[in-house]
């Protein structure tokens, strides 16, 4: 599960990536820029539920 974990993280990392380089360089698909941030937040969701279930919460 943490190589999961890990390779979901540099998926995220590389939309990151080319939402930043399609939106400097003024790219007029919207459209697309939309869907890839849609798939950042499904990961970003996912990072989450991994990392939850990796690490819990421990009540002292």
């Amino acid at each position: 599960m943490r190589k999961r974990l890990e390779m979901l993280r540099i998926e995220h990392r590389d939309l990151d990536a080319a939402i930043d380089a399609l939106t400097a360089a003024g790219a007029k698909d919207q459209l697309q820029i939309a869907r890839l941030k849609k798939r950042k937040l499904r990961l970003k969701d996912q990072i989450s539920m991994l990392e939850d279930y990796l690490i819990p919460d421990i009540i002292a």
